[in-house]
């Protein structure tokens, strides 16, 4: 849905380019190929017009191509590894260059964290760069964005999730330890839209609202650069952490097209994998660059035997009942043995692992040059991708009586939730010079929708033997719409300064969430009562959003920014940047940020930056409602998410949810050392208060919870066990360093060894609490806003440390890779303080891939290999002794959930050794 204002806005801009472009000068489209210093192809060289932020880069067979440029420019050719070179166009419309060898020459241009018309090498820039190459992509078996960055940038982590609802198909990723929404993911630059989810269950992120960066094929990637730095000024909400850009593919290769298949060593978690690229050029004026993918992964299933002693004769979670001797034990044991055998009850029942998920996706990159006599150009880029999925919830026990029906399903089921996440997405625009400023003018547009369909299930409330056993559960839909039109122009000798580069711009944006209603079986609350009790309403595993809960929200937001950047000296290089924005539904946010690099030495530098920056609430977080059945402290939970319009939430004295503030502070070194390797080393604190939470659960066994939820009844549900809200309830401080080395070797002519050490150490605290005066004044409530769970998976939820290392050699046709990442240790506590005794720390673990290759003829490449290669694990989820199926002192006083959850997946899941094959052909 795009915003009207936004229509008119993105006219009347066009307008005024459309009256301004007869100014602009005569332009060119240059082609050409990059050889090496023997005379081989070098694919991956970026080619920059100098003094602006028109760029390429060559592909597989070192060809380029290069719109919209000057007669009269110059091109800068870098490469690593290679000696950078600067040619004068003069004119040219075809080139061909040699690159000489320069090992000094060890870092990337990048674009990201500046906005300088001139892009700079990452260890020449104010703040810290990663840049990870669609060769790095493509080098191991990883084929999601999230868990290729999670083993390429130690600063980033992500890892999926089991049995947590809509978090099963939506991985939460997190940078320098904070939360998945306190990152800002950019496509081309451009900002990308969020997901459609609420993360609501024990996860990493819990609370917040990511961006589901795998609906973008990795074949469409050219590279991605991660900026480890408070960016808000820059680039508005969201850039606590720093910012993920990723650049699409913009070469004209021909053909590529590549497809993995591999499982893991216990042969399940199956996957094929088919993605393909095409690019070609547009009569000289122009490109296209059309990706696809197809991804088909199997579940993994790593549960434990479900311990209850009893399935059929015991208590709701299948213990002995009250009051009974050992004999009588062991009789009623024996009993409810004969029944296990006779009905072939496996206590396997749940699945603990990764989900079934199938996945199609297409992205297109495309520019042209509509009127070569005035320069102007225009590009596109855009996909759909459709990804469905499937997993397992808690399976309900014959036993549990109000939740299953016996007539249905005499031995019990587990409900399986089913998804559909379609997303979409679309960057039009308009670019060139005007009055001596290179100007951009775009419009994107996303939405992100999230569907469930739950199967294997039933609406126990509805008469005995009459409910479906699949439901519609409703739907989640996030879009937005973003218009901008900046400037930017880099001036020399201004005055005292040798450079100036000024950027200025604006930006208006519209926000809009829905909640659409389930089928009604999904969530009424039929007549049927159990031994006198109202059997439980909604769809089992997952009940469906009801009419109460749908909405359609939208919000807009105006923004303008200023940035300038300068050379003051040969030494030093300082950005200076602004960003006013105004939202319609909390009010107005400034924002600032300076950042600068000195040179000491020639090769040794200091950089360091000091920033102010801000999230907004997300709308998800400001308007999402709905009931779940949660897993707590050791018990099923029908748990009650209101919003802050809700009476409920109110009543607690929460009020309306305000933006994030934070203060950024770095200060980072970056040397060259011996002419072979470079070195950075940034440490930063980030500052963040009023940060936004999803409360702890505020228990109906407690006389004052009970007394506002009793005043305030859901008419048509079962009475809920707990509510939770969102409230700007913490302020934390997070601190870290972040070290990266790289070493490129020219072993011989044709043998050659890349390595890379690079690490991110990180703690978060939480440094105080915000809560209201109606809960301060309860004592009660006190300590329950955020309780220990909440606040021990916010401070050691992720690795508090990060260590990858990485060689790669290539000779001749043959490459090897060898990949080890430590992930350092987590620590998970139980919400109540008297179960502090499964507290539990995991290890540090180190994992380790290879990856073997041969380009066996010049279109044909093979590769083989294992990620995992030692099988490692976690450490085991503690299990009590009497949790135990033969135990007559049976007891559940610990996180595995009788027995069914084997281990944390917070480090690096738990799906073990994963073989690999993979071909590639090009044309």
């Amino acid at each position: 849905m795009t915003h009207p204002t936004t229509t008119r806005i993105g006219l009347l801009a066009l307008l005024l380019w459309l009256t301004t472009a007869a100014a602009w000068a005569q332009n060119l489209t240059v082609t050409g190929r990059v050889l090496d210093a023997t005379g081989q192809s070098q694919p991956g060289v970026t080619v920059l017009e100098q003094g602006t932020s028109n760029g390429t880069s060559t592909d597989g067979d070192g060809r380029f191509l290069l719109s919209n440029v000057p007669g009269t420019a110059t091109l800068v050719f870098s490469a690593v590894g290679s000696l950078t070179q600067t040619v004068p166009l003069n004119g040219r419309t075809s080139l061909e260059i040699r690159l000489a060898a320069n090992q000094t020459e060890l870092n990337e241009v990048v674009v990201t964290g500046s906005r300088a018309t001139e892009g700079r090498s990452n260890i020449l820039t104010t703040s810290p760069v990663d840049v990870i190459s669609a060769r790095e992509i493509k080098a191991y078996a990883q084929t999601d964005v999230t868990q290729i960055l999670t083993y390429i940038a130690p600063s980033f982590q992500s890892t999926r999730q089991t049995v947590t609802d809509g978090t099963d198909f939506v991985d939460p990723a997190t940078l320098r330890g904070l939360g998945p929404d306190q990152v800002l993911v950019l496509v081309n630059g451009k900002r990308r839209h969020t997901s459609a989810l609420v993360n609501i269950n024990g996860t990493p992120g819990r609370g917040s609202v990511g961006t589901d960066m795998n609906v973008i094929p990795p074949a469409a990637i050219k590279r991605i650069e991660v900026l480890r730095d408070g960016a808000a000024a820059q680039y508005g909400s969201d850039a606590i952490a720093g910012v993920i850009n990723i650049q699409l593919k913009d070469d004209t290769t021909g053909v590529s097209v590549s497809s993995t298949a591999g499982q893991t060593s216990k042969s399940d978690g199956q996957l094929f994998q088919a993605d393909a690229n095409l690019g070609f050029g547009l009569g000289r004026r122009g490109f296209v660059n059309v990706s696809g993918q197809f991804s088909n992964r199997s579940f993994v299933d790593r549960s434990g035997l479900d311990t209850a002693p009893l399935i059929y004769l015991g208590s709701t979670a299948g213990n002995y009942p009250a009051g009974l001797t050992d004999v009588q034990k062991l009789d009623l044991k024996a009993r409810d043995n004969a029944l296990v055998a006779q009905n072939g009850f496996n206590r396997r029942d749940i699945r603990v692992g990764s989900a079934d998920t199938r996945t199609y996706g297409s992205f297109v990159n495309a520019a042209y040059t509509l009127a070569p006599s005035i320069g102007l150009e225009a590009y596109f880029a855009g996909g759909l991708t459709r990804r469905t999925g499937r997993s397992g919830a808690l399976y309900r026990l014959p036993t549990q009586v109000t939740q299953t029906d016996a007539s249905i399903y005499p031995n019990g089921f587990l409900p399986f939730i089913n998804s559909t996440v379609n997303d979409g997405s679309a960057i039009v625009g308009l670019r060139g010079r005007v009055l001596g400023f290179a100007a951009d003018l775009s419009n994107t547009y996303g939405r992100n929708a999230l569907d469930y369909d739950i199967t294997n299930t039933l609406n126990a409330s509805l008469p005995a033997g009459t409910s479906p056993t699949s439901f519609y559960a409703g739907q989640l839909a996030f879009q937005q719409n973003t218009t901008n039109l900046g400037f930017s122009r880099k001036f020399t000798e201004i005055g005292p300064l040798a450079t100036l580069n000024v950027a200025f711009g604006g930006e208006f944006r519209v926000d809009n969430f829905q909640i659409n209603a389930g089928e009604s079986g999904s969530y009424i609350l039929g007549s049927r009562l159990v031994n006198g009790t109202p059997a439980a309403a909604g769809s089992q595993g997952f009940a469906g959003y009801r009419p109460s809960d749908a909405l359609n929200q939208s919000r807009n937001n105006v923004s303008g920014y200023i940035d300038l950047e300068s050379d003051l000296t040969d030494k030093l290089l300082v950005n200076v940047a602004g960003r006013a924005e105004r939202y319609c539904d909390f009010g107005s946010n400034v924002s600032g940020k300076v950042a600068a690099r000195y040179s000491i030495l020639n090769g040794l530098a200091l950089r360091g930056a000091l920033s102010n920056g801000f999230r907004a609430p997300s709308l998800q977080q400001r308007y999402f409602t709905n009931s779940s059945t949660q897993f707590t402290s050791g018990e099923l939970r029908e748990v009650l998410t209101t919003n802050n319009d809700d009476p409920i939430t109110k009543a607690f004295g929460i009020g309306s949810l305000k933006q994030e503030k934070s203060t950024n502070y770095s200060v980072g070194l970056t040397a060259r050392l011996f002419k072979i390797i470079t070195l950075t080393v940034d440490a930063y604190q980030i500052d963040i208060r009023d940060r936004i939470v999803l409360s702890s659960q505020f228990s109906r066994a407690n006389a004052v919870v009970a007394g506002i939820l009793t005043a305030n009844p859901r008419p048509g549900q079962n009475p809920v066990q707990g509510v939770q809200f969102f409230a700007n309830a913490v302020n934390t401080r997070t601190q870290g360093i972040d070290i990266v080395a790289n070493e490129r070797l020219t072993l011989g002519p044709d043998s050659r060894l890349t390595l890379t050490a690079a690490a991110n150490f990180n703690e978060t605290l939480v440094r105080s609490f915000n809560s209201s005066a109606f809960i301060d004044n309860n004592a009660s409530l006190q300590n329950t806003l955020f309780d220990r769970a909440q606040r021990a998976r916010l401070e050691n939820g992720q690795p508090r440390s990060k260590i990858n290392l990485s060689a790669d050699y290539g000779y001749k046709i043959l490459g090897v890779n060898l990949r080890t990442v430590r992930f350092g240790e987590v620590q998970t506590k139980d919400a109540d303080p008297t179960r502090s005794f499964i507290d539990q720390t995991f290890s540090a673990k180190w994992v380790t891939d290879l990856t073997i290759s041969a380009q066996v003829i010049k279109n044909i490449g093979l590769s083989v290999g294992v990620n995992n290669l030692f099988n490692v694990y976690p450490d085991r989820l503690y299990q009590d002794p009497n949790n135990n199926e033969q135990s007559l002192a049976y007891t559940t006083l610990d996180a595995t959930n009788r027995g069914r959850f084997q281990y944390n997946s917070n480090q690096f899941g738990f799906n073990g050794a994963f073989y690999f094959g993979r071909v590639n052909f090009t044309l």
